[in-house]
């Protein structure tokens, strides 16, 4: 005989799970649930015309898995405050929930994968009913509550707003592979955060293969040596009753000590030999073989009662982690098939499940009876949930310039800390919207004197050791209203944090300008997880700096190649590289004045550390044209009568262009220089031009084409991949030679690696003579 499933005595009467019926009318949205995100795959793949042919795609299994933990979840423990990152795979199960809750209307359900219906995975800025996450970059949304919650906490501390709720993260087991998810859980600040909660979908599957051996033990020791709460949900109160029974430690030892792989087996095996297969005496004598095979999937992960009573049991003081024992595919014929990822639904087996569930297969998007108990907790549930709308203030408006001269020799990355201090003396109310975030590298990208005016901002006031050293060059005063975050070196945290800062603007309605610091050559180490973030509606300022081969001493492991082309290939994204100190303010400031809004968008500067003699700016009386012609992308910087070819330059080698006008003068070639400052907008411009511009259009000037560049054979020179400025030949619909670096560094003096990759004077000249011979 089965053991009883009764529900355990609650010291809480306002739980759904006090009563019986309250359970009953759970369990009744649990099924709905399951029908729904099911039936949610199986339309946009058996329902839906596709005269492409090519597979729609969905996860039934991987929703399937996830079905008790979400229901427990917004049913039994969500407050409107709480903010939830559901694993991608799950995204049906999203929409299934907020369709009963009436957050997205049903006609949206059977639009999964359909253009203007619902995303494959969870999408802030896409999807009808806006989930608080966008995930579907493995690892990245898992790791997103951590960062919203310092970015809580910090509008909170700043600006007055009223703490958040929970930050809640959904997660496969498989997902616990990604290296981003172990960077974020060993982080110091991390430990501190009480509001974190994720749940481990414990489903021992990945996409290929059953998780080889067991791997939880692990984990869960990862986890408690960086300081966080660890929960288990592994059985279910069946499996608990007969535990309990005489001889059911055996029967637990079993199941404890099964691998992964035998476990799925069983699954699969015919209820009539798991008997046999688990030999464990006369405890089951009294079960049927159908109760047997009940009781082996008699998991945590799909008790709803042991599920809420695991949420109610978090530590509110520092981070937690659950792990729920759950079955891939549960409650569907491809129930924890190794190879059931993502596999479909026959027809056959979905009018099966629908007969098994009690619903109509030709009627799937039928909603509960609002009048039945079920229906009545959908009601009682969207009400609680209920979110009052996010107001939207603008940042303050960031000045277009500073007044500042700049003589003698700057670095454009030295530019960037003097800005900041700037602003903060010349605009302190658009420096009070300013975070900076640096992975460790704060004093080495020129921010320690902001760092010095604004302080470092910690969850709570830390004692500064070293306040008395008089000598020392950085203060380090940790204290709640400090305006620097530092994380450890992890470029990944980094952008995280960046990420969820920049998001602020329609989480809360508190904008900020954020602005992180990284090395250059370790922005395509960020780069994925900060376009997620933009893609997120996170936006943002990324300074990668010092860059290029530039860095000369570094030796090729610092000198980076290709991030122009990440600058300018990427969408949501504005790419500035100037080469001046007054440009890299005019930059910062555009971008400033561009985050933080409904139409804003993201921006990436790259800086370097060679300082260049300002004088060679040679600005114009007319700085305001130059002003705006350096937003635009480009400006000519030294124009001649009768041009016969045009360099067009990027950055710190400017100095070279202008000393290979020197020489080709000196041969009787007269060439003009362009200093291209944005090729993200040249490239805009070009495609405006055409009728081809996709985009924001701010900054956008196709005039600047005509007004710079003059129909004269062109050499472009970039510290950086060549074929960034390879557009610019359709600019002028002239030749050109295309000079850069395609090639790994090497250490050296910076005139020797200069001319090791063709970078240097000689070599323009040698382009350019071979452009007009």
């Amino acid at each position: 005989m089965a053991p009883n499933k009764a529900v355990p005595g609650r010291d809480d009467p306002g739980s759904v799970l006090a009563t019986n019926e309250g359970l009953a009318a759970l369990e009744d949205v649990e099924r709905r649930v399951l029908w729904l995100a099911t039936s949610i795959v199986h339309a946009a793949n058996a329902r839906r015309p596709n005269s492409s042919g090519v597979k729609v795609g969905g996860h039934q299994a991987s929703s399937a898995s996830m079905v008790s933990i979400m229901t427990a979840l917004w049913f039994e423990v969500l407050t409107p405050a709480d903010r939830v990152s559901v694993k991608p795979h799950a995204s049906p199960v999203l929409h299934a929930i907020n369709a009963l809750l009436g957050t997205v209307h049903p006609s949206y359900l059977p639009r999964l994968r359909e253009l203007g219906g619902l995303q494959p995975y969870p999408s802030r800025t896409k999807d009808p009913d806006r989930p608080d996450y966008s995930t579907g970059s493995v690892g990245i949304g898992a790791t997103a509550p951590v960062w919203g919650a310092l970015a809580q906490r910090y509008v909170s501390a700043h600006f007055g707003v009223a703490p958040g709720g929970r930050q809640i993260s959904l997660v496969g087991d498989a997902e616990l592979d990604e290296g981003a998810v172990w960077e974020c859980v060993v982080d110091p600040m991390v430990a501190r955060l009480g509001e974190v909660l994720w749940v481990v979908d414990l489903n021992r599957q990945s996409l290929d293969r059953i998780v080889p051996d067991i791997q939880v033990a692990k984990w869960a020791g990862l986890f408690a040596a960086a300081g966080w709460q660890v929960l288990e949900v592994k059985y279910g109160r069946m499996l608990e009753e007969l535990f309990a029974r005489e001889g059911g430690d055996r029967l637990r030892r079993r199941i404890d000590e099964m691998g992964n792989e035998e476990y799925q087996w069983l699954l699969r095996s015919p209820a009539g030999s798991l008997r046999a297969a688990l030999d464990v005496g006369p405890l089951l004598d009294d079960l049927s073989d159908a109760e047997v095979a009940t009781a082996l999937r008699d998991l945590g992960g799909h008790d709803l009662v042991a599920l809420s009573e695991a949420f109610r049991a978090v530590d509110n003081a520092r981070p937690t982690v659950v792990f729920a024992y759950t079955i891939k595919g549960r409650g569907l014929p491809v129930e924890g098939h190794p190879a059931n990822h993502s596999a479909l639904l026959t027809e056959e087996q979905y009018g099966e499940l629908a007969t098994a569930l009690g619903q109509d297969s030709t009627d799937p998007w039928r909603l509960l009876d609002p009048a039945s108990p079920a229906g009545r907790l959908c009601a009682d549930v969207a009400q609680r949930l209920r979110r009052e709308p996010v107001p939207s203030p603008l940042p303050p408006a960031v000045p277009a310039q500073l007044g500042r001269s700049y003589r003698g020799e700057h670095s454009t990355q030295a530019t960037l800390g003097r800005v900041l201090t700037d602003l903060a003396r010349d605009a302190p109310e658009v420096a009070a919207r300013i975070v900076t975030v640096s992975p460790d590298v704060a004093s080495s990208t020129n921010t320690g004197g902001w760092i010095n005016k604004v302080g470092v901002w910690s969850p709570q006031d830390r004692h500064d050791w070293f306040a008395s050293d008089e000598g020392r060059v950085l203060r380090w005063r940790e204290t709640s209203t400090g305006q620097h975050m530092e994380l450890g070196i992890a470029e990944v945290n980094l952008v995280g944090l960046l990420g969820e800062l920049g998001a602020t603007w329609s989480r809360v309605g508190q904008p900020l300008l954020p602005i992180g610091t990284v090395y250059d050559p370790f922005v395509g180490r960020a780069y994925e997880p900060w376009v997620f973030g933009s893609y997120a509606g996170g936006q943002s300022i990324l300074v990668g700096t010092p860059s290029g081969v530039t860095l000369a001493s570094e030796g090729g492991a610092h000198q980076s190649i290709t991030t122009p082309s990440l600058g300018l290939e990427t969408p949501g994204v504005t790419a500035f590289e100037p080469a001046f100190a007054i440009e890299t303010e005019w930059c910062l400031l555009d971008a400033l004045s561009r985050i933080g809004r409904p139409d804003g968008e993201s921006a990436y500067l790259r800086l370097t550390t060679r300082p260049i003699d300002q004088a060679l700016a040679d600005l114009p009386e007319d700085v305001e044209q130059r002003r705006r012609d350096v937003l635009a992308g480009a400006y000519r910087l030294r124009s001649t009568a009768d041009a016969l070819v045009t360099i067009a330059v990027v950055g710190a080698l400017v100095p070279e262009a202008l000393g290979a006008a020197d020489l080709l003068a000196q041969q009787g070639v007269p060439a003009d220089v362009v200093v291209v400052t944005s090729y993200d907008r040249l490239w805009r411009a070009m495609q405006a031009r055409r009728g081809l511009a996709t985009g924001s259009s701010h900054g956008v000037d196709e005039t600047v084409l005509d007004r710079v560049f003059r129909p004269t054979p062109l050499v472009t020179l970039i510290d950086g991949h060549p074929h960034t400025l390879a557009f610019l030949g359709g600019v002028t619909g002239m030749p050109i030679t295309c000079l850069g670096v395609s090639v790994f560094g090497q250490a050296g003096a910076l005139q020797d690696v200069y001319a090791l990759h063709g970078l240097d004077s000689a070599a323009v000249v040698g382009a350019a003579l071979d452009l007009v011979d």
